[in-house]
């Protein structure tokens, strides 16, 4: 089975930066990758960004490009983050890591995922 725990998050001012991390235990080994999703309520969740677990490949949204950057970290392989600068308000909502052995690191759809973080609230807010 596998877990996906999320951190970091918060509320920030537009302009400033914040890093969300998600962890990934279990066997992820037939994984593509990781994509991050965020969500506003009454809204679907909207892909944000990937990235293929040798962390070669990376996708984004066209809203988040050239803002976000998404890594796999180095000194530990099953951990994904989500640098976010010049976060502007529309960026405000809960973000879900996901992965799974069907998604691409690309995947657009969110029903191609099967394992999903907690979810964690940004807000952009002045």
């Amino acid at each position: 089975q596998v877990q996906l725990v999320q951190s970091g998050g918060g509320l920030v001012q537009p302009g400033d930066s914040l890093r969300l991390s998600c962890a990934a235990s279990g066997d992820t080994s037939n994984h593509p990758g990781m994509s991050w999703f965020r969500q506003v309520l009454g809204k679907d969740r909207q892909f944000v960004a990937g990235v293929s677990w040798g962390g070669s490949y990376t996708s984004y949204a066209d809203s988040v490009q050239g803002r976000f950057t998404v890594s796999r970290r180095d000194n530990a392989r099953d951990t994904v983050d989500l640098q976010m600068n010049s976060l502007e308000g529309d960026d405000t909502a809960v973000y879900f890591c996901a992965t799974g052995p069907r998604a691409m690191y690309y995947d657009r759809d969110s029903r191609a995922y099967d394992y999903w973080g907690q979810g964690t609230q940004v807000t952009v807010s002045s």
